[in-house]
């Protein structure tokens, strides 16, 4: 008896949010997607019953811009939990070790199933020692002595709360995604990393740190001293606090450079087998398996630390090669130090400041390279997985172009011959485009970005928005042609 088989009676019954019978008017999609919006924001803004006011430490605050949700809140686990179902089925799916044909439209549903399994068990492993340590999601001494159940009666119920939150934000990506426009991750993301980049415009300081037009307009008035910009220090201020020109140069780049990309692409000729003169293009862009991938780059790393932080804060003899920690709970030495990405210029800019005990400017040149290596390779590795379990391999367009009656001009109409041509460009652009992503994401972090954004978050937001706005459009067109509908199986 195989494991399917045994799974099956579990992995169908799981709830569902089902999909829709009919077509779903354009208008109606963007009311879905609009209240879910609506209610991400409302349950990020619910701090837990029980919570100590303190609210611990956010480590995944570093990496909020992708991994969404709130520190403190409902959302506390943001979409950790369904990107990193989608690391370890995407590596059992590579490594063909599933068994699963994700063209049969049972091994579809056993698939889904297995992957929502996994993020409600995620969200459980993730939460636990988020509240159970004391170190993330502190208690509060005083609910527990007026509900009478103890320390360990308010972490249960901490931890049932955010669980929650954490199936919540499961079945609202499900919602957007059979219901609204785009994707529930992808538009969480765009939430988080909008609100990061108002805050680091608009910000005031008596509403946390200063954002770019407060800054200059306080230059400007003289309330903030700026040194000349010929002077080394006075040209740290411009570049930096606070005149933050790095930072917008930075975003205004990335913004440019994404948009660039998404536009350069191969495209191949194709006309229709039996309508004489039907003819299209299918394009292969550079940034092929769009910027998703990232995610599951950087939820790898986020976890690597996460675990690093554990260790720490349970083992009190772990080995100083493993990790050593400063003041403020992050790794100043050891292998998890040379694993934590860069976040910001501070993590390596050493002249602008005094380094933490014990790092010498090599230790901060291998951390560069270690992160550098890690998102170019881990870029490319996870964007291969991306177009193979996407449906957008080779062999899986071809047989999408062959099943809409079309074909590439010159060639015969056989899949064969059509995935053939698909493999002198996809697997090539999937990589080149993998790498290069990792290399903006590095860079964005490494200069800095309005609002502290993570360069990785920066470069999500606008690719998916970018594809947002394409999908938009696609479905207005749809919308006022009701033929093309039927065309493309959207009926």
């Amino acid at each position: 008896m195989s494991w399917k088989e045994v799974a099956e009676p579990v992995l169908t019954r799981l709830p569902v949010v089902e999909r829709p019978a009919g077509h779903v008017p354009f208008k109606r999609k963007l009311a879905w997607t609009a209240g879910i919006l609506i209610v991400y924001f409302f349950l990020t803004n619910i701090n837990p019953f029980g919570l100590a006011a303190g609210q611990g430490t956010d480590f995944f605050g570093q990496f909020r811009s992708v991994l969404a949700g709130e520190h403190g809140s409902l959302l506390q686990v943001g979409i950790g939990p369904i990107v990193t179902a989608s690391i370890v089925l995407q590596l059992l799916g590579g490594a063909n070790l599933l068994g699963l044909d994700t063209n049969d439209p049972r091994d579809q549903v056993l698939y889904q199933g297995l992957q929502k399994l996994l993020v409600i068990i995620v969200t459980a492993l993730t939460a636990a020692p988020m509240v159970f340590t004391g170190e993330f999601l502190p208690s509060d001494p005083a609910v527990a002595a007026a509900l009478g159940i103890g320390e360990f009666g308010v972490e249960l119920l901490i931890f049932t709360q955010v669980f929650i939150g954490g199936v919540l934000i499961l079945f609202m990506d499900e919602i957007v995604s059979k219901w609204g426009v785009g994707s529930g991750v992808g538009l969480f993301i765009i939430a988080a990393v909008s609100q990061q980049i108002i805050g680091g415009f608009f910000s005031f300081s008596a509403l946390g740190e200063t954002g770019f037009f407060a800054s200059w307009f306080g230059i400007i008035l003289g309330d903030v001293p700026l040194e000349s910009p010929l002077t080394p220090a006075g040209l740290e201020q411009l570049l930096f606090d606070p005149g933050q020109v790095l930072a917008l140069f930075t975003t205004v780049f990335i913004f440019a450079v994404v948009v660039y990309a998404e536009s350069v692409r191969v495209e191949i000729p194709l006309s229709h087998a039996r309508v004489k003169g039907a003819r299209g293009r299918f394009p292969v862009k550079l940034i092929y398996a769009s910027v998703l991938p990232m995610i599951l780059v950087r939820a790898l790393q986020a976890n690597i630390q996460f675990f690093g932080q554990i260790l720490h804060s349970q083992w009190a003899g772990m080995p100083a090669w493993l990790g050593v920690y400063g003041e403020q709970g992050q790794p100043i030495d050891g292998l998890f130090y040379f694993l934590n990405p860069i976040h910001q210029p501070t993590d390596w800019m050493w002249f602008l400041g005094e380094l933490p005990a014990g790092v010498e400017p090599w230790m901060i040149a291998v951390r560069i390279t270690v992160d550098l290596t890690f998102m170019v390779i881990g870029g490319a590795i996870f964007a291969i997985f991306w177009v193979e379990t996407t449906g957008m391999g080779p062999e899986a367009t071809a047989r999408q172009i062959q099943n809409s009656g079309m074909q590439i001009p010159g060639f015969r109409r056989n899949p064969q011959v059509v995935e053939k041509v698909m493999e002198r460009y996809i697997p090539q652009v999937t990589v080149i485009g993998g790498a290069l992503v990792g290399v903006l994401a590095v860079m964005a972090n490494m200069l800095g970005t309005i609002g502290g954004v993570e360069g990785t978050g920066l470069l999500l937001a606008v690719s998916i928005t970018y594809k947002l706005y394409e999908e938009i459009a696609e479905e207005q067109l749809m919308e006022m042609h009701p033929m093309m509908r039927q065309m493309f199986g959207r009926e």
